[in-house]
């Protein structure tokens, strides 16, 4: 039997101020709240209410045959919390109905897994509290920043104890083979590998309304016909896309929406199934192992890395953040580690990249560059100043236990010397 896996990915980044190089050590405060509430309303009115309401018709219309996966980072459901609530509503009905899987992702969006296996796993930790917290769920599955994998990275998710993944299913590590299959990871233990199907994917984020597009015009009765014409052998089509797919990159009036919609009549006609991520892994037996020796993503041509750390600029900005990893992590300042959170998103390299002129407002990458780094100044200014590089990180760790059991002690203190006076006051 022949299942379909759809997956959307919700993600609006924190947007950024325009940092001045006069603004480093005068001014921490790096977010422009208006520009990111544009963002958020914009993207929720065109794009994410819309689709919440047809994935819960189609859910209801297919008596709860029809199957998803959401992923969502932490620092978009706080920007939906603050600016669109009736959009965190429509995940929690979604989520409620069980027949939808949120799966785990870094909090900030960022791929912070090739620098810091550490603070990847806190951020995945964060982000299952969060989901947990706002929708009673649970996952198992992990869409990682940009669908980043590797090897290292399997291992590394599979210490944390996620045994799901997925990943883009190119070429370059599957040569002859399909993605519509359940696969192994090379890490000794029962970690599977989903794969997405980019030709599909792809058909319907870039090629829905394109006349020159082979397939074009496309309908639901077509695109289930594509599926059921795989290879018998073939059990699963993981479709994945941005939401913004829908009702943005591909506007209301295209039909994308009535598409979306009548797909699972077609394919329940046809017999094919629906599975969220987990379901696959439970239902379905890997065929053999994938391995892909070096960061493999979504993103450009080339399917990896380089749409964030190709060039000198993105490098740079990289190498200045991860610097202070180690002492920020050490640090209990709640402004520092939040602002260290926000600063990972990997939007905020994607602008530096050479491709992206003009991106989210910045004249060049250039510009990109110079306001992220400016902000940067300030930020690593800031940890200098509480956690100076002159102690080594192993000191400045003893250092801050220390300070640490002195306060506990302190408070201990207190707490048995109120005590002490409660009881004379109580004798009195």
């Amino acid at each position: 039997m022949k299942n379909i896996c759809f997956g959307f990915l919700m993600h609006i980044p924190y947007r950024l101020r325009r940092y001045r190089f006069f603004d480093i050590g005068q001014d921490h405060y790096y977010y422009d709240d208006l520009a990111s509430e544009e963002a958020v309303l914009h993207m929720v009115e065109c794009s994410y209410i819309p689709l919440c309401d047809t994935l819960m018709e189609m859910i209801r219309l297919s008596k709860n045959r029809f199957h998803c996966a959401i992923a969502i980072p932490g620092t978009t459901l706080e920007l939906l919390e603050q600016y669109a609530p009736e959009m965190v509503d429509r995940l929690k009905q979604l989520a409620d109905t069980r027949c939808v899987e949120m799966v785990v992702m870094p909090y900030s969006y960022s791929i912070a897994g090739e620098y810091s296996f550490s603070e990847l796993q806190d951020q995945l930790r964060r982000q299952s509290e969060k989901v947990k917290d706002l929708f009673g769920v649970t996952s198992g599955s992990v869409w990682n920043a940009e669908l980043l994998y590797s090897d290292e990275q399997a291992e590394q998710l599979y210490a944390a104890g996620y045994k799901t993944v997925m990943t883009e299913g190119a070429r370059h590590i599957l040569s002859w083979q399909s993605p519509n299959y359940l696969y192994q990871s090379p890490v000794k233990g029962k970690q599977v590998v989903l794969l997405r199907n980019m030709g599909l994917s792809d058909a319907l984020s870039f090629h829905f309304s394109d006349p020159a597009y082979a397939h074009y015009p496309m309908d639901a009765q077509q695109f289930v016909r594509r599926i059921t014409e795989l290879p018998e052998e073939e059990e699963i089509a993981n479709i994945w896309m941005g939401a913004e797919t829908f009702g943005i990159r591909q506007p209301a009036e295209t039909g994308i929406f009535d598409f979306l919609k009548a797909v699972p009549y077609f394919a329940i006609e046809q017999e094919i199934g629906f599975m969220t991520p987990s379901e696959a892994a439970k239902k379905l037996r890997p065929v053999q192992m994938v391995s892909s020796p070096y960061p493999l993503t979504w993103a450009g041509e080339a399917k990896d890395l380089s749409a964030f750390t190709g060039n000198d600029l993105q490098q740079e900005a990289l190498r200045q953040l991860y610097s202070v990893a180690e002492r920020v992590r050490m640090c209990a300042d709640v402004s520092l580690r939040r602002d260290w959170l926000l600063l990972q998103d990997a939007t905020y390299l994607s602008d530096m990249n050479y491709s992206a002129d003009g991106a989210n407002g910045y004249e060049s990458p250039y510009d990109a560059f110079i306001n992220y780094t400016n902000i940067l100044a300030d930020f690593l200014q800031r940890v200098e100043e509480q956690y100076p590089t002159s102690i080594e990180n192993e000191e400045l760790n003893s250092l801050l236990k220390t300070i640490r059991n002195q306060e506990l002690e302190i408070a201990e203190l207190k707490r048995r010397r109120g005590k002490q006076t409660q009881r004379k006051e109580e004798k009195v």
